[in-house]
């Protein structure tokens, strides 16, 4: 039987060990269900900053998160995949089932990376279905390639990034997001208020954990 890049399949001599800790537990412990708030969308349309700047907002509302990030995940976990479409299904494969471990300790787990593809996204939802929240920070290209921090549009105009996404790569736009942000269209702070707001709407916070 073949299989899809990145997958194989299981050996017939696994056998899941299940947790003492029940969910409802973790739940008590930490005042909040775990969860994975998915942002993507193009290199330079926010998605570190916004993730960073959640992250620290939610920690000082007395949430427990933690942020991937995809620079971070490829110099570590990813360090031995490339660029090209089957090592890119194949790196959010990994950050999938990684976020969905973060949810099921209870945890929240933000994770920024472009995840281009529909289908990769999808099946990192599938790892969870319960708590998954498909964020789309919606910058044009123009705009992300204005901006360019890392250089990174102007390296691959130049040929010397090949399967860069937007340039030479497709982006397929997320077509039933949870959430889209603008932020093209008004600053961080605004887009950091509406994520904020969503996130204690859909994920609230016990008045008294413990």
């Amino acid at each position: 039987m073949k299989h899809a890049p990145g997958q194989h399949a299981l050996p017939q001599n696994l056998t899941a060990v299940p947790h003492a800790i029940a969910a409802d537990e973790r739940y008590r412990h930490y005042g909040h269900r775990g969860a994975v708030l998915w942002l993507t969308g193009l290199s330079a349309s926010g998605k570190s900053s916004l993730a960073m700047a959640l992250e620290q907002a939610l920690t000082a509302a007395g949430y427990s998160c933690y942020v991937l990030d995809g620079d971070n995940v490829r110099k570590g976990l990813n360090r031995d995949l490339g660029f090209s479409p089957q090592d890119r299904s194949e790196n959010i494969r990994r950050v999938g089932e990684a976020a969905a471990l973060f949810a099921d300790a209870g945890l929240i787990c933000i994770t920024a990376f472009i995840s281009p593809y529909k289908a990769d996204r999808e099946l990192a939802r599938m790892a969870c279905p319960q708590g998954f929240h498909e964020i789309h920070i919606a910058a044009d290209l123009a705009t992300c390639e204005a901006r360019d921090p890392k250089g990174l549009y102007k390296k691959a105009r130049r040929g010397e990034l090949s399967e860069f996404t937007g340039v030479d790569a497709p982006y397929e736009t997320p077509l039933q997001a949870e959430l889209t942000l603008h932020t093209a269209q008004e600053d961080m702070a605004s887009s950091l208020k509406k994520l904020i707001t969503y996130v204690l709407d859909a994920i609230p916070l016990q008045s008294s954990p413990r």
